[in-house]
């Protein structure tokens, strides 16, 4: 299902579980949803399963907001207790709309927990009191975390609650993370459970010596103590004194907390010249994305690092510098900032743990998977990158590269649903549809936005039966210099925008004069021939014969030429 789709039926007011591989673009469809909600005049309550989560999506846990807070069991005095809290009753009344991120990490006795206070608070015996619940997240990526070692917890889906809910599974099938075939094919093999020799090779040809990983790919730990060593360890060896950035804060001291327990960067912030560092957040301009790697080259004027960072839009070696400056997270509740922190988007990258990679786009990192021990590990943290030559392996051993059995085939059960769910919906006449979308607003106090500021659905002239994403694609790339101003401008990773031209001529819809423009005549002849002589059907050959002068998605152009 593409964002399109999945927004389609978000804005029908179905409860929804939306879901996707690894940088599919399941918080972009969420934040489009939520913008058209706010259009709307409708503030939905944003929620995460976890604080690091909840800072990315300016919420707050749900464990916060329903009340409930580090409770693993709720009797009948309890959940008369926090349902009777004026604040509570009063937030959970309010809200209209309950969006619940990271929903792999929710425990199912969380989950249930939650929906009895909604229901107690709401005096409605509908699940959640009758919200409309959006669930977000990957079964595959980090489960809950157990607070007692021997107990075994249960996911989300396995509770009562889940089928009570019915929700809709939009499964998102783009990718907006990862450009490089073969490693999409690795780790396709990995969520599919059907790992071959050949992917085991592509993975251990990336093997590096404990001794030699490059100086700017962070390693990947699963415990704080580690990462906290390692970053203080590698700092100090850098000559000079460090400047220190401390984190400003405004708001109630319990929001605060919240937000820097779940912020990426640190509260107290150390640098030197020539530090490595990566970026916690996504610049409103494009120059960097949560994830993005570089060093410490100086300062400006007024003392901010200036970071020198390689483009994450392109596979060339091309660099420039940005300077960091403070940036903002906050959390907000009924469309009211109740509290914001200050700090650089900035985090020493020499070492981080998995957990906090989650959500991340990273160019690089130095993983060790020797001794991994838990299902699901290995393709949680190898998906963090966005490509094969980014990843740095000093270890690897067979349960890095399983995904739990469970997960597995209710994974192709949610396949099979989103599957369902788009045919039905595609098969609604665009009347239908529209008006299930205006019945949903009206019914909970919204006015129907304006249509010359509705989100993401746009239809460009020239472009008319297509769907949204790709009209605009089609229209961007017909007037875009070259690849990296139409991805710019389309807030979109250069892979998907070929991506989408792709899908254009498979339905009849592109002509070489849309995007030939795009490819220098010394581009197209050098191409041509190897694809030529190497054949059209695998990209990796063409790319080595042509010694990786050329990015994969220039070669997918030329080969849309032939």
């Amino acid at each position: 299902m593409t964002q399109g789709e999945a927004l389609s039926i978000l804005k029908t007011g179905a409860n929804v579980y939306l879901t996707g591989e690894p940088g599919s673009g399941k918080t972009h469809a969420i934040n489009e949803f939520i913008a058209w909600l706010r259009l709307s005049g409708i503030e939905p309550a944003i929620t995460a399963a976890t604080g690091i989560a909840a800072t990315h999506v300016g919420g707050m846990t749900l464990h916060s907001w329903s009340g409930i807070g580090i409770a693993e069991s709720l009797s009948r005095a309890d959940i008369d207790r926090i349902a009777g809290k004026e604040h509570v009753a009063r937030r959970l009344q309010k809200a209209s709309v309950l969006i619940i991120e990271e929903i792999s990490m929710l425990s199912a006795a969380t989950f249930e927990m939650a929906d009895a206070i909604c229901r107690e608070a709401r005096r409605a015996e509908l699940p959640f009191g009758g919200l409309t619940v959006i669930l977000v997240g990957d079964f595959f990526q980090l489960p809950p975390v157990a607070r007692v070692q021997a107990m075994s917890v249960r996911f989300a889906y396995a509770s009562p609650v889940w089928d009570k809910l019915n929700p809709i599974t939009c499964y998102l099938t783009d990718q907006y993370r990862q450009d490089d075939v073969e490693f999409l094919g690795v780790l396709s093999a990995i969520r599919a459970g059907e790992v071959e020799e050949a992917h085991y090779e592509a993975l251990m040809a990336r093997h590096t010596e404990p001794g030699t990983p490059p100086a700017c790919a962070p390693k990947l730990f699963s415990h704080n103590a580690d990462v906290d060593r390692i970053n203080a360890q590698e700092l100090a060896k850098l000559p000079g004194k460090a400047k220190t950035f401390r984190m400003n804060a405004k708001g109630k001291e319990q929001f605060v907390e919240g937000l820097k327990r779940g912020c990426l960067s640190p509260e107290i912030l150390e640098l030197k010249e020539g530090a490595a560092v990566m970026f916690t957040k996504n610049s409103p301009q494009g120059k960097f994305v949560n994830g993005t790697l570089g060093v410490v080259a100086g300062w400006s004027f007024d003392g901010s690092p200036i970071v020198e960072i390689r483009s994450p839009s392109t596979s060339s070696g091309h660099r420039f510098r940005v300077t960091a400056e403070p940036m903002e997270w906050q959390l907000e509740e009924q469309g009211k900032v109740r509290a914001s922190i200050s700090q650089l988007p900035l985090r020493l990258a020499y070492a981080m743990t998995v957990h906090k990679s989650q959500g991340m786009s990273m160019d690089a990192a130095v993983i060790d998977l020797s001794k991994a021990f838990e299902y699901g590990q290995g393709y949680v943290a190898l998906s963090r990158v966005r490509r094969l030559s980014g990843v740095h392996l000093t270890g690897l051993n067979a349960r890095a590269l399983e995904v739990h059995p469970e997960i597995l085939e209710k994974d192709r059960e949610f396949r099979a649903a989103s599957d369902a769910a788009r045919e039905a919906f595609a098969a609604l006449p665009s009347a239908e549809l529209a008006g299930m979308q205006k019945k949903f607003v009206k019914a909970i106090g919204g006015a129907w936005p304006n249509p010359s500021q509705s989100l993401g659905t746009a239809r460009q002239p020239g472009s008319a039966g297509l769907p949204g994403r790709l009209a605009e694609t089609l229209q961007t790339v017909r007037d875009a210099n070259d690849l990296n101003a139409a991805a710019k401008a389309r807030g979109l990773t250069v892979s998907t925008i070929v991506k989408h031209l792709e899908e254009l001529a498979e339905i009849g819809k592109l002509a070489s004069a849309d995007f030939e423009h795009l490819i220098s005549q010394g581009e197209l002849h050098e191409i041509a021939e190897a694809i030529e002589a190497a054949g059209r059907e695998r990209l990796s050959p063409v790319y080595h014969a042509l010694g990786g002068r050329h990015s994969f998605e220039t070669i997918r152009l030329v080969r849309l030429l032939k």
